[in-house]
C-alpha cells in the first residue's frame, strides 16, 4: 500500500510542478529543479524503492529516441563537425577537467570516482536553453548546433560514464584498452541502431492501425537499447541512430492520425520520466545529506559551488577555443556562413544546463561494489549532480532572456521565410489540383468557386508583400471560430440532457478539436 502512495504522491507532484512552470512561465526543467529541492528539504520522507539499474533502461530509451526524431537530419548533416567537437571533445575535456577539481578538492576520492562525475555532468540539456532560445527568435543555427549537441553528447557522455563506472567496480583501467573500446561500442551500437531501424521502418509501413502503430513506436526504443546492451554495444549510440533515421522516414510512412497521437503520447511519456527522475531525487536527497554529515553545509556549499564552475569555465574556454581555430579544422554550419559573433559564442558558451540524463545517470551509480562494499563516494556524487543541475538550471536558464536581450543577438526570420515560401508553394499546388479535377470530372465550377478563393488569399498572404492577412481571410477565420464554439456549445448541451453519448460525444468533439487547430 505504501509503494501505491509513492506513486500517487509523484503524480500529484508532477501535476503541481507542470502547473506552476506554465502559470509562471519558465521552462520545465527548472520546476523540476525547484521542486526537488523542496522535496529534499523534507525531513523524513518515505523512499521510493526502485532498482538504480532500472533508472537508465526506463528513462533514457525513450528520451533520447524523441530527441533523435526531432532532430533535423539535414541540419545536423551539414552542422557534423562543430556538433562533433562539443558533443565528443567538450565531453571528454569537461570529464577530466570536472574529475581532476573533484580529486584536488576531496583527496579521499578514488580518480575513478572523479571521474565518475565528471562524465555524470559533462552533457548538458538543451531542453530548457533551447525552449527560451525558440521564444526569443535566436538565429536558428545556434538553435541546431545545442539540439545536436545535446543529442549526441548524451550518447558519448554515457559511454565515458560506464567505462569509469566499470573501472571503480573492477579497480583495473587502461586508456589504450579504453579507447579501443570506446571506439568498438560506439560503432556498435550506431550499426545495431541504424539496423534495427531500417527493420522497424519496414515493419511500420504494412502497419494500418494507429494504435499498433503508436505502440510500436513505443517499443522502438526500448527493443533497441535492450538488443544493443545485449551485444555489448553502447545502446544509448543504437537509440540516437535509430531515431535519427526514423525521423528520416517519418514523413513517408506515418499517417496523419498516428502522428497527432504519438506526438502527445511522447510529450507525456517524456513529461512523465522527467518528473519521475527529479522527483526522486528530491525524495533521496534528504538520506543524501545525513550520509554526508560529517561534511559541514559550508563545506558542501563552496564543494558544490568550485565544481559547478568548474564545469561552466571549461564550456566557455572551449567554445571559444574552438571559434578561433582555423575553420578548415572547426568547421562551420554551413560553407557559405559567417563565423558566430562573440554575443553568439557567449549564448552558446551560457547555455551549459545540465538535467535529466545527468541525474538519471547518477540515480544509476551502483550502491554496492562486486565484494559487497558501498559503492565509494556515492552520496557524494549524487549531491555534487544535482547541486550542478540546480545551479546551471536556476543560474544560467533564468538569466539566460536578459543575458540574450543584453547582447541584442538579431532574430533568424529564415523559419518565417520558409514557412511564407511552403504556404504558397502548398496552395498553389492545391489549386491546380482542383482544376485539374473539376476538368477531368466535369464537375460545376461553382462548387470550386469558394475553395479557390481561400487558396488564393492564403497565396496573397505568404507573399513576402503580402504578410498582412487580407480582410477576406481574417474575416473567414472569425466566422470559423464563431461556428465552432457555437457547434461545441450545442454539442455539450446534447450531452447533458442526454441526447447524445459519451461515444458520439467523444467523436465529434475530437473532429472539432482538429479543425480548431487547424486555424
Amino acid at each position: 500500500m505504501l509503494l501505491l502512495e509513492l506513486i500517487i504522491l509523484l503524480l500529484l507532484c508532477a501535476v503541481a510542478l507542470g502547473w506552476a512552470a506554465r502559470h509562471f512561465k519558465f521552462p520545465f526543467p527548472i520546476a523540476l529543479v525547484g521542486g526537488g529541492i523542496a522535496l529534499g528539504l523534507v525531513p523524513h520522507l518515505p523512499q521510493f524503492p526502485f532498482d538504480p539499474q532500472l533508472i537508465l533502461l526506463i528513462v533514457l530509451p525513450p528520451i533520447l529516441y524523441q530527441a533523435g526524431l526531432l532532430t533535423s537530419w539535414s541540419d545536423f548533416k551539414a552542422n557534423l563537425r562543430p556538433i562533433s567537437f562539443l558533443a565528443i571533445g567538450l565531453v571528454i575535456a569537461t570529464t577530466l577537467t570536472v574529475g581532476a577539481a573533484l580529486k584536488l578538492l576531496v583527496p579521499s576520492v578514488p580518480w575513478p570516482v572523479a571521474f565518475v562525475l565528471g562524465a555524470i555532468v559533462s552533457p548538458p540539456d538543451a531542453v530548457a536553453a533551447t525552449a527560451i532560445l525558440a521564444r526569443l527568435n535566436i538565429p536558428r543555427r545556434i538553435v541546431t548546433v545545442l539540439e545536436g549537441e545535446s543529442l549526441v553528447n548524451d550518447a558519448s557522455g554515457l559511454v565515458i560514464y560506464k567505462f569509469a563506472v566499470a573501472a571503480t567496480l573492477t579497480g583495473i583501467f587502461s586508456v589504450l584498452d579504453a579507447s579501443v573500446q570506446f571506439a568498438l561500442v560506439s560503432i556498435g551500437g550506431i550499426a545495431t541502431g541504424l539496423v534495427l531501424g531500417y527493420v522497424f521502418i519496414a515493419i511500420h509501413k504494412r502497419l494500418a492501425d494507429p494504435f499498433i502503430e503508436v505502440l510500436t513506436a513505443l517499443t522502438i526504443p526500448y527493443a533497441v537499447y535492450i538488443a544493443a546492451e545485449t551485444c555489448h554495444v553502447s545502446g544509448v549510440l543504437a537509440v540516437v541512430a535509430a531515431g535519427l533515421l526514423r525521423g528520416r522516414y517519418s514523413p513517408e510512412i506515418v499517417s496523419a492520425e498516428m502522428r497527432i497521437m504519438a506526438r502527445s503520447v511522447w510529450n507525456l511519456l517524456v513529461f512523465m520520466l522527467n518528473s519521475l527522475v527529479f522527483i526522486l531525487i528530491g525524495l533521496q536527497m534528504s538520506n543524501v545529506l545525513e550520509n554526508l554529515a560529517h561534511y559541514s553545509s559550508g563545506q558542501l556549499l563552496l564543494l558544490g559551488l568550485a565544481i559547478s564552475a568548474v564545469a561552466m569555465l571549461v564550456r566557455f574556454v572551449w567554445v571559444f577555443l574552438l571559434a578561433y581555430l582555423p575553420r578548415s579544422i572547426s568547421g562551420s554550419l554551413r560553407p557559405d556562413d559567417p563565423a558566430m559573433s562573440k554575443p553568439e559564442l557567449l549564448i552558446v558558451s551560457w547555455c551549459g544546463m545540465r538535467g535529466i540524463v545527468s541525474l538519471a545517470a547518477a540515480l544509476a551509480l551502483p550502491v554496492s561494489l562486486p565484494g559487497g562494499a558501498p559503492f565509494p563516494q556515492r552520496d557524494l556524487v549524487i549531491f555534487l549532480t544535482f547541486f550542478i543541475i540546480a545551479a546551471t538550471l536556476i543560474g544560467q536558464g533564468l538569466s539566460l532572456p536578459t543575458l540574450i536581450r543584453r547582447l541584442k543577438v538579431g532574430a533568424d526570420w529564415d523559419i518565417h521565410a520558409e514557412q511564407q515560401h511552403a504556404r504558397s508553394a502548398m496552395s498553389t499546388a492545391a489549386l491546380a489540383a482542383i482544376d485539374a479535377m473539376v476538368q477531368a470530372q466535369r464537375l460545376p465550377e461553382a462548387l470550386a468557386d469558394a475553395l479557390r478563393l481561400e487558396l488564393s488569399d492564403q497565396i496573397a498572404q505568404a507573399a513576402p508583400d503580402g504578410l498582412e492577412p487580407t480582410p477576406r481571410y481574417e474575416l473567414l477565420k472569425q466566422l470559423r471560430h464563431a461556428a465552432i464554439v457555437a457547434e461545441r456549445r450545442e454539442l455539450i448541451r446534447l450531452w447533458r440532457t442526454n441526447e447524445i453519448s459519451d461515444e458520439v460525444l467523444r467523436h465529434l468533439e475530437e473532429i472539432l478539436d482538429y479543425r480548431e487547430a487547424l486555424m
